[in-house]
């Protein structure tokens, strides 16, 4: 079955940074992130630990194209073009539906379906938290009022 690459995020690692890291361990392909896609949640879950588990899916730019499997978590990897993966039988739900979103993106704007992330000071002092979410218009980025 072909799929997205993908693992568990270590202890206070972001979302970004995780995708980036594992993409990397599993392909050689070296990436920045550049959106969340989606989520998906699942309870009772073999493998989860016991707990509930949360798929996020990010959108990636390659800074590097030759691709070097890991040979302990992939049997093969490739580059798959998004129609051909869209139309592929040999693919898990999420993957072909992630595919879709992705060829819709990349053929109307990615602005359509990125959740952007922002970074914004927590209520406590000194601290941050990063947001995700649409992009909003630049008329409603600094409003102060109702204008």
């Amino acid at each position: 079955m072909w799929k997205f690459p993908g693992g568990l995020s270590e202890p206070g690692e972001d979302i970004g940074d995780t995708a980036v890291r594992e993409v990397f361990e599993e392909t050689g392909i070296n990436s920045e992130f550049q959106s969340l896609l989606s989520v998906r949640q699942q309870h009772a879950s073999p493998g989860a630990f016991g707990k509930s588990d949360m798929y996020i899916v990010c959108r990636l730019k390659p800074s590097s194209f030759t691709i070097n499997c890991c040979q302990d978590e992939c049997l093969r990897c490739e580059w798959m073009d998004l129609s051909e993966l869209v139309r592929t039988e040999n693919t898990t739900p999420i993957t072909r539906r992630v595919a879709r979103l992705l060829l819709y993106g990349y053929r109307e704007g990615f602005d359509k379906i990125d959740l952007t992330m922002e970074k914004l000071p927590a209520v406590h002092t000194g601290l941050f938290y990063k947001l995700y979410h649409k992009e909003l218009p630049e008329s409603y980025k600094h409003m102060t009022g109702m204008d």
